[in-house]
């Protein structure tokens, strides 16, 4: 991650990494499931219940492959859920969409509080905001051997 000019603060338990994300209110959280004091799951639920937290991506990075545990994180609200191994690409591309979608979540909220003043009616989380590309998102594709991303650049064309 620091190679891809990202700052990478870590922790090595799921209580130290729920305490410092609670300090610093990072930009995306990267998350094991399997760690001592407090599991990944553990965090999630915590970091969900405190408004100042609720709202960040949260990607679990994990051994566990198993659907139900795959279903489970995504159900309790993660952002995405990459097994190991993984290739780096797969953790870059899911950090940048991420992050992508967050600052077209702000730009949306910040877009209608400029017109009406509220954001009341308005997407205000990130699970919103998957059901609105669900429902109004467009599918790319793209031909073998296409470029899809370069690095530096945003994977959905955002800058």
């Amino acid at each position: 991650m620091e190679f891809s000019n990202y700052k990478v603060i870590t922790a090595s338990n799921g209580k130290i990494g729920l305490d410092k994300a609670r300090q610093i209110l990072p930009n995306i959280i990267v998350c094991d499931i399997m760690m001592p004091e407090m599991d990944g799951f553990g965090v999630l639920k915590e970091l969900s219940k405190d408004e100042s937290t609720s709202n960040i991506p949260f990607i679990f990075l994990s051994a566990k492959t198993e659907h139900k545990e795959i279903r489970m994180g995504m159900d309790m609200g993660a952002d995405d859920y990459l097994t190991k191994p993984f290739e780096e690409d797969e953790l870059i591309s899911a950090i940048e969409s991420r992050l992508a979608k967050t600052v077209l979540l702000r730009q949306r909220i910040q877009s209608k509080q400029d017109d009406t003043g509220s954001s009341e009616g308005e997407l205000v989380n990130l699970k919103e905001l998957k059901n609105f590309f669900d429902d109004n998102g467009e599918i790319s594709r793209y031909k073998e051997g296409e470029v899809v991303y370069s690095e530096g650049g945003r994977p959905t064309g955002y800058s």
